[in-house]
């Protein structure tokens, strides 16, 4: 199997979860549509039209979207979550056919308008070449105004057509007045409080093999919750009760926001109950039995420490590698040293003749990668973007700034490459693959390419056109890259324009009919190319 299996209790389609599947590989079989080729026959790239994209305006914060399956009409919907409300859209349009508004989730926030947005792009795109403070303060203030506080960020569309989020103190579900109406309102079906005792604001969303919620939070726990709403098992994992909370309120000191919990990123899920997740300073598998979380090593759990140089730990969502009955199965991650390693870690049974890998933490790690983009020599690069896996292949992307203005603290580095990375000064290059070669059991460098940037996106691959896509930047627009995954070399680009199609830390997906589609700083975009023959 070349991807992991299809939850069945998702939406019937090819995103009904953030990064695509419970795995969280950020993959399809599907082949996908290619940018022109020049006239040598050599990759080229293109300059989009108004009639060669469609562009809807949405708000702030919808950085994914969800796939529906099919309606008795036999057409699908996107389902798409921001800051100040839940959309659904026509599939085959993205015109929006109901929002729901989400003002009452932040009462003493006004809700912006197509005006302000429009202003916010406009002042992203101002001073390309010249003044290099004014769009940095413009950053600021947008990532202030609409980036602060974010929650609901990771989402699922099951398949009787409702979204659930977890929101930071609970989850929610919405649905359709009438699910066999794709033009049907939205409502809030139902709304769950997590119990006192449940520490921390809720983080990751998955849904294990019997068809229930697995939420975690910043603070280490594990909700299992029927997706009705009807009971709940929580746990805390390894560690939590005893450094959880104490992390959590000195990140919130030193970073200052809760971005940087005890866990930070979602978490992934296999077919047989087990649930993979991070915090600070390890990896860990809980398996859920059906009734209970299990941390018993006879059932198959584990917890495995990782590197973390920076003590920040790791800001990559877990993704599994391997799938077939012959494979060698793993978990992946990005580590939170200085230059971040992608890790593999075995994810069954280590096998008995494994020797510790040196500078290894632990004997579970199968395989270190140094993600230095060419550079050994460098001394920091880290990544907030889920490692991308397809086959044994994993790969990450350089998310650190061309530069940084002395004024600006280290910790506001990150805005640069996300709101401003269309800007020469702070561009950053690198795309860096490994691979797992079976055969002599070890994780080798595949290639590593410095000649594209991807400054904030998490990439997606497209197994059956063997390509890798991802929002890029050239000559101070943005830009979607189709990388070969293979080799590395540019398959050529789509210039998609100004700020408008900036992804803001979002990932570029594939529909069902092979078409690129994204989520953008204030909409979605899909571009109207189809695969080739």
């Amino acid at each position: 199997m070349s991807v992991g299996y299809r939850n069945p209790y998702l939406a019937d389609s090819e995103n009904p979860i953030a990064h695509g599947r419970c795995d969280q590989q950020d993959c399809t079989e599907l082949s996908a549509a290619l940018p022109p080729e020049g006239p040598d026959g050599d990759p080229d790239g293109e300059i989009l039209t108004e009639s060669d994209r469609q562009f809807t305006w949405l708000g702030p914060g919808h950085f994914g979207g969800l796939i529906s399956g099919l309606y008795p009409d036999g057409k699908r919907t996107i389902w798409s979550n921001g800051r100040e409300c839940i959309a659904k859209l026509d599939h085959d349009t993205l015109e929006v056919l109901a929002r729901f508004d989400l003002s009452h989730e932040r009462p003493e926030e006004p809700s912006s308008t197509q005006a302000d947005w429009e202003a916010g792009v406009t002042g992203l795109d101002a001073d390309i070449d010249g003044d290099v403070d004014a769009p940095v303060v413009h950053a600021a203030d947008l990532a202030s105004r609409f980036m602060t506080g974010l929650d609901g960020i990771y989402a699922l569309l099951d398949n009787e057509h409702t979204l659930f989020l977890g929101r930071k103190t609970g989850a929610v579900a919405y649905a359709e007045t009438d699910p066999t109406d794709r033009s049907s309102p939205l409502v809030e079906k139902d709304r769950w409080d997590k119990p006192p005792e449940v520490e921390g604001f809720f983080v990751g969303i998955n849904m294990t093999p019997d068809g229930r919620l697995v939420l975690s939070t910043d603070h280490g726990w594990l909700v299992s919750l029927a997706r009705d709403f009807s009971d709940h098992v929580a746990v805390q994992i390894p560690g939590a009760a005893e450094h959880a909370a104490e992390h959590c309120a000195r990140m919130e000191i030193d970073r200052g926001n809760t971005g940087y919990g005890w866990v930070r990123t979602s978490l992934c899920c296999d077919d047989a109950g087990g649930v993979y997740v991070s915090s600070v300073d390890h990896t860990h598998k809980v398996v859920w039995t059906g009734e209970r979380f299990s941390f018993d090593e006879a059932d198959g759990a584990w917890s495995a420490e990782y590197r973390n140089g920076t003590g920040r730990g790791s800001g990559t969502t877990p993704s599994l590698m391997g799938f077939g009955s012959d494979d060698d199965r793993f978990l992946v991650i990005g580590d939170g040293d200085d230059v971040v390693n992608i890790t593999l870690f075995w994810r069954d049974e280590i096998p008995d003749d494994w020797e510790q890998l040196p500078n290894a933490p632990s004997r579970r790690i199968a395989g270190l990668g140094a993600a230095h983009m060419g550079d050994p020599s460098r001394v920091e690069i880290q990544t907030e973007q889920s490692i991308t896996v397809s086959g044994y292949g994993a790969m990450t992307v350089n998310n650190e700034p061309g530069s940084r203005p002395d004024w600006l603290p280290a910790r506001g580095a990150r805005l640069l490459c996300f709101f401003l990375g269309h800007h020469k000064r702070f561009t950053p290059f690198g795309m860096h693959k490994y691979q797992w070669d079976p055969e002599v059991q070890t994780l080798r460098e595949a290639w590593v390419t410095t000649e594209i940037s991807s400054p904030n996106s998490v990439p997606y691959v497209s197994q059956g056109s063997d390509t890798v896509y991802t929002c890029g930047t050239r000559n101070g627009k943005w830009t979607i890259e189709a990388v070969d995954w293979s080799t590395g070399e540019s398959r050529g680009y789509w210039v998609t324009g100004d700020s408008r199609f900036n992804t803001l830390g979002g990932g570029v997906h594939v529909d069902g009919d092979g078409r690129i589609i994204f989520g953008t700083i204030f909409g979605k975009t899909r571009i109207l190319a189809s695969p080739r023959d």
